[in-house]
Parts: C-alpha cells; sequence; structure tokens
C-alpha cells in the first residue's frame, strides 16, 4: 500500500465483504501507430483489434474478431489472461463500454458512440467538445453502474495510452515518469512527442488541455469516477493511465474518500517511472499494489509480466486485488488458477 495507507486499510475493509464489478472499457489512440511506441499488437494494422480482442476473450475465453488468441508469437499472453483468472475465480461480473474504439466487439456492450482519439504527435487529440460529451456520458454510466455494486473497479484497453497519459500528467504540470508495455521504455520517443503535442495546447481550461493532448478514454473514465464515487467506492484498476484519469478526474471533481487506485507490483516497482510519487501528487488516495506471484511460473510467457513485459493492462491488478479480497486468495493460488488458464489459451492456439 503507498499514499494515504489508512485510507487503503479502510477502503479494503469496507469493500472485502461487498459486491464487486469491473467495467471494462475499450478506447483508441492514433498515437499507437506511430512505430516503435506500443506493443499492443503485432503491427500499427493490428492494433486497432487489441480492444475489442481483449473484451470478447474476458467474455467467451476466445476471440471473434480475430481468428488467434491475443498472444504473442513466443507465448506472452494478453494481460486480459490475469483480469479473466481474477474474474472467474471470484465470480465477479463484467460490463464492456466502447468509449472510442475503432473496432467494435462481437457481444453485448454499453456503446457512447465516441470517436477514437487522434495521433497527438501531428493535430489535437479531440475537439473540446468531444471531451465535454466524453466527461458527460462517463458520468451518466458511473452514477449507473455504481448503483449496482459497493465497490467499482475500472479498467481499460487502450493501445498507445501511456504515451497520451504522459502527456496529460506534464500538460497539468505534475513531474511525471511512465510506465511502458515494453521492457525497454521507449521513453525519447515519447517525450518527443508529448513536448510537440503540449506545445499546441492554447488554453488552460481542463477540457482544452485533454482535447489537444489525451485520449477519449481519460475523459471517459474520468466522468466515471466523478459521479460514480459519490455513490460507492470505485477503484482504478491500471498503472499509468490511471494516473492521467486521476489528474483530470481532480480539475472535474471527484470523492477521494471513496477511491483507490489498484495495480500490479510490476508498475509500482518499475525503475522508470514513479507511479506512487504521481498518486500522491494528484491526490490523498491510496495506491494499492499486487504481486501476481507470477516470477514464480514455470511458463516464461506468464513470467515475462514480472519482468516488464505488459506489466498491467486491461483492469489486471484491480480485478486481481478484488478477486483475493472476496476469495481470500493468496498469490500462490492465483498464479495456480494463471497456469491453469494459459495452459487452456496455448492448446488452443495449437489447435
Amino acid at each position: 500500500m503507498f499514499g494515504n495507507v489508512e485510507q487503503a486499510q479502510n477502503f479494503l475493509e469496507s469493500v472485502k465483504s461487498g459486491r464487486f464489478l469491473l467495467s471494462f472499457v475499450m478506447s483508441y489512440s492514433q498515437t499507437c501507430e506511430i512505430p516503435g511506441i506500443t506493443i499492443a499488437g503485432a503491427n500499427s494494422e493490428s492494433m486497432k483489434y487489441t480492444p475489442p480482442a481483449d473484451a470478447e476473450y474476458l467474455h467467451y475465453g476466445y476471440c471473434k474478431t480475430i481468428d488467434n488468441i491475443p498472444m504473442t508469437p513466443d507465448g506472452k499472453p494478453t494481460p486480459a489472461l490475469l483480469t479473466k483468472t481474477a474474474l472467474e475465480s471470484a465470480s465477479i461480473p463484467h460490463l464492456t463500454i466502447n468509449a472510442g474504439s475503432k473496432i467494435t466487439p462481437q457481444l453485448p456492450f454499453i456503446e457512447t458512440g465516441l470517436s477514437f482519439g487522434k495521433n497527438i504527435s501531428v493535430e489535437p487529440a479531440m475537439t473540446d467538445s468531444e471531451v465535454s460529451s466524453a466527461v458527460e456520458f462517463g458520468r451518466i454510466v458511473g452514477r449507473n453502474m455504481a448503483s449496482l455494486t459497493d465497490c467499482l473497479v475500472i479498467g481499460e484497453s487502450i493501445p498507445g495510452g501511456t504515451t497520451t497519459a504522459l502527456a496529460v500528467l506534464k500538460a497539468f504540470d505534475f513531474d511525471a515518469k511512465t510506465s511502458s508495455s515494453i521492457p525497454t521504455n521507449p521513453i525519447k520517443l515519447k517525450n518527443e512527442v508529448v513536448d510537440s503535442a503540449i506545445k499546441r495546447i492554447d488554453s488552460d481550461h481542463p477540457y482544452s488541455v485533454l482535447a489537444k493532448v489525451g485520449d477519449p478514454m481519460i475523459a471517459f473514465v474520468a466522468g466515471m469516477l466523478s459521479s460514480a464515487s459519490a455513490v460507492s467506492k470505485v477503484m482504478l484498476a491500471g498503472g499509468t493511465q490511471m494516473t492521467a484519469v486521476l489528474a483530470f478526474a481532480s480539475k472535474i471533481g471527484f470523492n477521494e474518500e471513496n477511491t483507490a487506485i489498484g495495480t500490479t507490483s510490476y508498475i509500482t516497482n518499475d525503475q522508470n517511472a514513479n507511479f506512487t510519487n504521481i498518486v500522491k501528487q494528484i491526490a490523498d488516495i491510496p495506491a494499492i499494489s499486487v504481486n501476481p506471484g507470477l516470477n514464480n511460473s514455470k511458463y516464461s510467457g506468464l513470467k515475462a509480466f514480472s519482468e516488464g513485459f505488459g506489466k498491467e493492462g486491461a483492469g489486471a491488478g484491480g480485478s486481481i486485488i478484488s478477486s483475493m479480497l472476496k476469495t481470500g486468495n493468496d498469490s500462490t493460488k492465483f498464479l495456480n488458477l494463471a497456469e491453469k488458464e494459459y495452459d487452456r489459451l496455448s492448446s488452443l492456439s495449437e489447435s
């Protein structure tokens, strides 16, 4: 636990016997198409399929939009494997929300009608009115989903999201170094993209700042947080991107007492980033970190998460924390379940 430890203990105590609900928010930023900036997909053409593929995998255990399972050729799976294992082990329900994904998934989901974000290295991500719509729609969805549960867990899937997150944090004057889905974080490239985007800012209004350098997921999830935290506990499930959500939410208002951020130890231990420090700069809320024990896995594909690949994503950290609170499982038990799911995925990809 980091940040407000007393509040973290109170948060965990208050939700552990309650109901959890994961909202899985899909989105897209064309920033991910800059060569070398992310690994969320085999190439720039396939990256747009990552959010719907994750959503379908969480629902069905396989994908419909793409033929293959979301796993790299050398056997590294999507972080959604960790999310799915956590949700199923604790019978935690989830709903998919499309907040600007380029491709819609083949399953029932909440449609916001939001457009995807543009490439911030060459143009503004959104218009101010698109940001305003995203926040408003987020508030509507957040209020409704929070009324169904004791703890609303919010996860996301947005290729290129760590770069837009870095831009938002820096634009709001937070001293940020952010994580990457790649062990060798392309820091120089990200900073070049961020610097060129920030030069475009011509107003200090939060909506205008976000429109220039952010993405629709940040606007939408901040809207969700602002309304949901008035009704129930909210756990932002993720790393870097959720700190950007927090930064923007601090400009539009949310209930700090009901809010926590939940992630994996692979984010909090990342030497290239300053995750816990960023959270502290933004708000007096707890950051809760879980070690899923993947460094002990017999599979190199799962072990890779503990070695800097992926680290977090698709709400993995917050989902694992929620499942452990609900079931009492520890990381040894979780690893055992994750390996079973990895076995199943591997046999599917071979068939």
